[in-house]
């Protein structure tokens, strides 16, 4: 699962240090610049069930639902780039009914009044999704990312990991808090 490219590697490397930067004196801009390459090393650390890859060289999707708060950096970062031998693409979705094929899902912190809805529409499919809404997993939500101190951590429910068929790898789960809340 390694990536393919130079700029792959480096986008590891800051996958494994990223919990330890401090963005105390950053906006929100670094902030959400450092979740952009998560997501993306996401797919590189997560496995599917052949399912719901579909046919070989079928792209691997990052899904963005609601508000964008990556802006342009999210497709910069994926650009050129394939995980599992498949090329990495970016869809946004405003509503869940809009989401035929995706792998990861990052919900935005906009779309938290209708996360309990939204949440139970993806039950049973084979979908990453990551928030960063403070009761995101305890909802529910496989990743949420966290800011604590000025840093941001990684808390994996793996309950709804595991509910949704998927394996991540022991390298992330190393970076993250993990726990079963239960979800719902």
């Amino acid at each position: 699962m390694r990536p393919r490219t130079s700029a792959g590697k480096i986008l590891v490397l800051l996958l494994l240090l990223a919990p330890a930067l401090a963005f105390a004196d950053a906006g929100p801009d670094r902030e959400h610049r450092v979740k952009a390459v998560f997501l993306f090393n996401f797919a590189q650390f997560v496995d599917w069930p052949d399912s719901a890859l579909g046919a070989p060289k079928e792209p691997l999707v990052v899904g963005i639902l609601g508000g964008d708060p990556f802006e342009s950096f999210l497709d910069e970062v994926v650009k050129g780039e394939s995980v599992h031998d498949r090329p990495v693409v970016i869809k946004r979705f405003k509503r869940t009914e809009d989401i035929k094929a995706c792998h990861v899902l990052f919900v935005s912190s906009g779309e938290e009044s209708r996360l309990d809805g939204i949440l139970a529409s993806l039950k049973g499919r084979n979908i990453l999704t990551v928030g960063e809404s403070v009761d995101f997993n305890q909802r529910g939500g496989m990743v949420c990312f966290a800011t604590e101190s000025g840093k941001v951590r990684l808390k994996i429910n793996l309950e709804a990991v595991q509910a949704a068929h998927l394996a991540v790898s022991s390298k992330l789960l190393r970076l993250a808090d993990t726990s079963s809340p239960g979800a719902k």
